[in-house]
């Protein structure tokens, strides 16, 4: 006589997974995810949900397959979509790795971050920027710590913050290009305006409209197109010439 071996009810065994682990409401939940996926979904460089999670399930322990009661997920977490709850696991819960794979994920995200910040900044005095090897010099000299749980492009902006407070490097973001064409009517109260938040104005010609180069910080850009927008109602040309200003070739060490 044959028998059938039942595999328990609320098991669920997966293999080759990447743990999340979120310990909330005194209990443990976790979910099951593929390898090198997490990252790249905090990093939105990856943006499909499916291709970074094995199954829309919430787990008790995902090695030993046991999946999490709806009335524990209902009460601690206020909803019992399992899909919504594994979004929230994967954004805030602490990834399962080992010593090695943590350090070897630690190592490029700092390289990542370093990256970003050679791209997005010049020493002011030379216009010219640095090598990522410069920046992660300086970064190690600032003892910054890589926080897996944020993406890169925060931690670089971090960073370029506490370069900037601690004078670790001479560094500054680089800066954009724009041309405005601006009708001469609201061409007289925007252009005082313009030249108070441009970094510098490189033209300034007003005849039938105005019209101005200016070299901006880019995070101004939003308060440039919003205050041009509204002001002419949309009649108003803005053209990015360049999202960075920098001199041809790398900074050198002396």
């Amino acid at each position: 006589m044959s028998r059938q071996v039942k595999q328990p009810t609320g098991q669920k065994r997966l293999t080759n997974v990447a743990i999340v682990r979120l310990k909330k409401g005194g209990k443990r939940f976790e979910i099951a995810s593929y390898p090198n996926k997490v990252v790249s979904w905090r990093n939105k460089v990856e943006t499909d949900i499916d291709e970074v999670l094995q199954t829309h399930t919430v787990f008790t322990n995902v090695s030993k397959g046991e999946v999490a009661k709806a009335v524990d997920l209902k009460k601690i977490f206020g909803k019992d979509n399992q899909t919504e709850i594994c979004l929230e696991i994967l954004a805030k819960g602490e990834l399962q790795v080992s010593e090695k794979e943590r350090q070897a994920q630690l190592e490029s995200m700092f390289r990542d971050i370093a990256t970003i910040v050679a791209d997005k900044c010049v020493n002011p005095d030379t216009n010219r920027p640095y090598t990522v090897t410069m920046i992660e010099k300086a970064m190690k000299d600032l003892h910054f710590s890589v926080k897996p749980t944020r993406n890169t492009k925060q931690q670089a902006l971090d960073v370029i913050k506490q370069f900037t407070e601690k004078e670790t490097i001479h560094i500054q973001r680089a800066y954009m290009r724009l041309k405005l064409v601006i009708p001469a009517k609201e061409g007289k109260k925007l252009q005082t305006k313009i030249k108070k938040i441009a970094k510098k104005v490189e033209r300034d010609d007003f005849d039938d409209e105005l019209e101005m180069v200016v070299l901006i910080d880019p995070g101004s850009f939003r308060e440039i197109e919003e205050l041009v927008r509204e002001d002419t109602k949309g009649k108003a040309q803005i053209e990015v010439l360049s999202l960075k200003d920098v001199e041809e070739g790398d900074e050198m060490l002396e």
